[in-house]
């Protein structure tokens, strides 16, 4: 009963401190949305991916770091206490909510490897000058520009479009191609659904999810318009507007691990996407994108550094001074009379 009730305990508290964090994350992003609205499309996405992410990471650090020890140090291993019903319950959530993450990880990664292998049977290699990884000229009835791919990305181009677009255009979805990948968009994503999973029974933070998927996709514009100036600006705007159009009706691709220049988006999101390209063309704010996108990717692992030497730290620390632990024991044995 004693690894039993640690376990509940060490889940149930990880549901819902994840629940809690992610609630102010969602007002957050409401109250700071007006404000970061005048920032570039990159910035905004990384706020949005810190709040989507940061809730599980502290929540597990809470659990690893402070309570687990707590528990293992003031716990008697001839305990009373048994696992109630209501904690049961609430530790079964949050065990399927990571049963489910996990899964639906392993899963994407066989569709995506499946996908890629389909796609390869159906291609040839094509050269495109200034692109870092493998290009594939695609037969496919979808306009599908899109990277594929986590940790071997590939480009695949759909055959029509080399004819439908002239060179400056594609160039210009190229280059957005490039954004997702010099931003890792891809693992971003992964890390966003497997956050989601783990909350399977409350539809929190998929208006995160939602918006992350919009600035991502500007700012891959932004990469885009930086790299080639105003007319590739316009440029890319030209080709959303082709591409969009044939799209064929009610389809709709299916990418696991990817990301599409013109994916499941709505004619409204894609309108959004060709005025803002068309304020970069009038604009010198794209010159000042790169350095912000360097800034970007230190904060990122200046930030990944910091949560891992956060857990080591507390860890160490709950085992080396129990006695600092014990009123979050006691907190404990009340959670646990609460809950019987």
């Amino acid at each position: 009963m004693y690894n039993l009730l640690g376990l509940c305990l060490a889940l149930t508290a990880l549901l819902s401190l994840n629940l809690l964090a992610t609630l102010v994350g969602i007002a957050l992003w409401r109250a700071l949305a007006p404000a970061l609205a005048r920032r570039s499309a990159a910035a905004q996405a990384q706020v949005l991916l810190y709040l989507r992410l940061l809730p599980f990471a502290c929540a597990l650090i809470f659990v690893c770091g402070f309570l687990v020890p707590a528990y293992l140090h003031h716990e008697p291993h001839s305990t009373a206490e048994v696992v109630s019903l209501k904690l049961a319950l609430f530790a079964a959530c949050c065990f399927a909510g990571l049963a489910l993450a996990v899964a639906r990880g392993l899963r994407s990664y066989v569709a995506t490897r499946r996908l890629v292998a389909d796609w390869l049977r159906h291609a040839e290699p094509v050269s495109l000058a200034g692109v870092s990884v493998p290009v594939y000229r695609l037969q496919h009835r979808f306009p599908v520009i899109a990277v594929v791919g986590v940790m071997r990305p590939r480009l695949f181009i759909a055959t029509h479009l080399f004819d439908e677009l002239n060179a400056s255009e594609l160039r210009a979805a190229v280059l957005h191609e490039h954004g997702h990948l010099a931003a890792h968009d891809n693992l971003k994503r992964a890390a966003l659904r497997a956050c989601r999973d783990v909350l399977m029974l409350v539809p929190a933070g998929r208006t995160l999810d939602h918006a992350w998927g919009e600035q991502s996709e500007a700012a891959a514009d932004e990469h885009a318009a930086q790299a080639g100036g105003a007319a590739l600006a316009l440029d890319l705007a030209s080709a959303l507007v082709k591409i969009a159009r044939l799209v064929p009706a009610n389809a709709s691709p299916h990418l696991p691990a990817g990301a599409f220049l013109v994916g499941e988006q709505g004619d409204g999101i894609i309108a959004w996407r060709v005025r803002r390209l068309a304020r970069l063309a009038t604009s010198a704010a794209t010159n000042e994108l790169a350095p912000r996108r360097a800034l970007n990717a230190a904060l990122n692992y200046a930030l990944a550094c910091a949560l891992v030497a956060a857990l080591l730290t507390s860890v160490m620390a709950s085992f080396s001074q129990p006695d600092f632990l014990a009123p979050l024991h006691g907190a404990l044995e009340r959670v646990v009379a609460a809950l019987e």
